[in-house]
């Protein structure tokens, strides 16, 4: 209903947030302190994101026909994500498949937040009325607040780690 949402204008701060903590990684190197926190800083930040956007925003465009697409796309994308992130714990930070693994989630989150503001977050605008928005938006800033108190990083098994 509107081309302007709060909700849709958070996640993607949030976004930009999580690109430049991508980009600060990618500058680090082996085991270290600052590699460690970024990681941390960018698994919480993931994965409360990603809670607090299905809860508040792919709960309601799951409902409606002309997104509801788009959205199983994208929850899907969340759980690969999800997948990459807890592999990645896995994997010994001192090694050189670590950067590997981490430099194969970039490319795939980048993707992932990309095509929802390029593709989906119009169509998404569409079917937010204001109404539905001051509601989203509230949600939205509660689950990422609980979210992010709970977040955990959770690797696999390092014997599960994928190569």
């Amino acid at each position: 209903m509107t081309t302007e949402t709060q909700v849709l204008d958070r996640l993607r701060t949030d976004h930009d947030r999580q690109r430049d903590i991508l980009d600060r990684i990618a500058k680090t190197e082996g085991d270290s302190h600052e590699r460690r926190d970024l990681f941390k800083k960018l698994n919480d930040e993931l994965k409360s994101h990603a809670a607090a956007e299905e809860q508040a925003v792919y709960s309601e465009m799951l409902a409606e026909p002309e997104t509801s697409g788009e959205t199983r796309h994208s929850v899907a994308e969340h759980h690969e994500i999800d997948e990459m992130l807890n592999d990645l714990a896995a994997t010994d930070m001192s090694s050189p498949a670590w950067m590997q693994k981490f430099k194969r989630l970039d490319e795939r989150y980048r993707h992932h937040i990309n095509e929802e503001e390029e593709d989906h977050f119009p169509d998404f605008a569409e079917q937010i009325d204001e109404t539905m928005d001051k509601e989203m938006t509230r949600t939205f800033d509660k689950r990422k607040e609980a979210e992010k108190d709970a977040a955990e990083i959770t690797p696999e098994a390092e014997e599960d780690a994928k190569e």
